[in-house]
């Protein structure tokens, strides 16, 4: 059976024009999906457009230097709430809006329902897919999506604009071969999904590049992810496989928990050449300006694990591999605080996250792992070379509290001069050493009864 094709341009679509082209797009993928299904292309050329709803069974394509430019016009992001194709069930439809988590303790409760409602005003994006199933974006060479920084004062942290690509409740994705660029909030933002691939895809500055949350059998592979925000993020995502990226972040490179990850050859490096926006002035934000005179740029972790209370957990967390990759200038090798200071840090630990065959250089701070009380956890590192800042300060290279055990097996650590190489907050911690190789004056580790501190990131 012949592929059905919908070109934007028949509907009326024009490339190079100062118009918001919305309605001409969506009748196209609206004809594509009552059709049953196909390909809907758009031209080379750019085009202004506020939300688009992708539906199932269709391949939204990206022809060579196609172009989508993100409305600068906040209002122009809410035509799915009033969908009659498909029209949200009223318990998605919430329209709610963003706010801080402690204003969401405040009201008593974990459960974020302004994230996970599809119709919610945070939820707004520039591509929108709820409830499809094999569906397909696309982007040959040069294809682009500029979210353009759009300031809303409505928006989460009263700046934040749409996301990029927002997904609820979808099976069979595939997400490749474009760029994104300055998304004014999460570059793709997928959620309670499965079956979900990005391959190929370019995400430069902006907020978050990949978000999944409560997703099953993800895969990202050889993709360059260079953002002011955290690059690879979400939690509670089981069967993940990440590899062969290029990874630049001035938050967290990853910043993602679940059950059953990997990570592989994977080249993660700071400073960021893009800033965190969230450090940008009123002023800065409210104009989309891409660089600021006082905002920061490093990176502040490699791998932030995420855990936290907000959905019903799929598996429990663990299972987290990490092999042959390349970390060079992170302020932080791990972080995961349960100590109750990160309102986003609630719930249990993983069981393991495994460190194989990791070149680490340059690290400024190293490892902290606070667990629950009676939640096994163990942290192991096997092959592994590490360096730390020549101004790497005299505290422990481990911070640790409620943790089983910590292996190291062929470890060697260089330009550390503290006294010891682990403090833990906790008692009988197991500490197996096969081959390590440190200071000498170094005790391994030291117990403290003193209040832990740790800055929240």
């Amino acid at each position: 059976m012949q592929k059905r094709i919908f070109s934007v341009i028949d509907y009326g679509a024009k490339p190079n024009i100062e118009t918001v082209q919305t309605e001409k797009f969506q009748k196209a993928l609206d004809d594509c999906f009552l059709s049953g299904g196909g390909e809907v292309i758009v031209p080379t050329g750019n085009y202004i457009v506020g939300d688009l709803r992708i539906r199932s069974n269709t391949v939204f394509h990206l022809m060579e230097n196609a172009v989508l430019l993100g409305s600068l016009d906040p209002k122009d992001y809410q035509r799915i709430n009033s969908d009659t194709v498909e029209p949200l069930p009223i318990e998605q439809n919430t329209l709610m809006h963003w706010y801080t988590p402690w204003k969401w303790l405040e009201l008593g409760g974990g459960f974020k329902k302004h994230l996970y409602t599809a119709g919610s005003y945070w939820n707004y994006g520039l591509i929108r897919a709820v409830y499809a199933e094999n569906i397909k974006i696309i982007g040959e060479a040069g294809a682009k999506i500029d979210g353009r920084n759009v300031y809303d004062p409505e928006g989460e942290e009263d700046y934040r604009g749409p996301h990029g690509i927002n997904m609820h409740f979808c099976k069979n994705v595939t997400l490749s071969g474009y760029t994104v660029v300055n998304a004014s909030n999460w570059a793709h933002a997928i959620f309670q999904s499965e079956n979900i691939t990005f391959e190929n895809l370019t995400v430069l500055g902006g907020h978050d590049a990949l978000h999944t949350r409560a997703c099953n059998k993800v895969t990202i592979s050889n993709c360059k992810l260079i953002t002011g925000d955290d690059c690879i993020a979400g939690f509670n995502n089981t069967d993940v496989v990440i590899k062969n990226c290029e990874i630049s972040s001035a938050c967290s490179a990853f910043r993602y928990g679940g059950n059953n990850i990997l990570v592989e050859n994977c080249n993660v490096y700071g400073p960021c050449r893009y800033q965190f926006r969230g450090s940008f002035t009123q002023e800065e934000k409210i104009s989309g300006a891409l660089t600021s005179k006082s905002a920061r740029n490093n990176m502040l972790s490699f791998w932030t694990n995420f855990v936290t209370d907000d959905l019903p957990i799929q598996k429990p967390a663990g299972l987290i591999f990490i092999r042959n990759c390349h970390v060079v200038n992170a302020d932080r090798m791990l972080h995961l605080n349960l100590s109750g200071n990160e309102a986003w840090q609630r719930g249990t630990p993983p069981t393991d996250i495994i460190f194989e065959n990791i070149k680490a250089e340059n690290i400024k701070m190293g490892f902290t792992a606070y667990g629950v009380e009676n939640s096994p956890m163990s942290i192991s590192l096997k092959n592994v070379e590490y360096s730390c800042q020549a101004d790497f300060a005299n505290f422990p290279l481990f911070r640790i509290a409620h943790c089983d055990e910590i292996n190291f097996d062929n470890v060697k650590i260089k330009n550390y001069n503290g006294k010891f190489l682990i403090k833990d907050w906790s008692k009988n911690t197991k500490i197996n050493i096969r081959s390590l190789a440190a200071n000498q004056n170094q005790k391994i580790s030291e117990h403290t009864d003193e209040n832990f501190l740790c800055d929240p990131i």
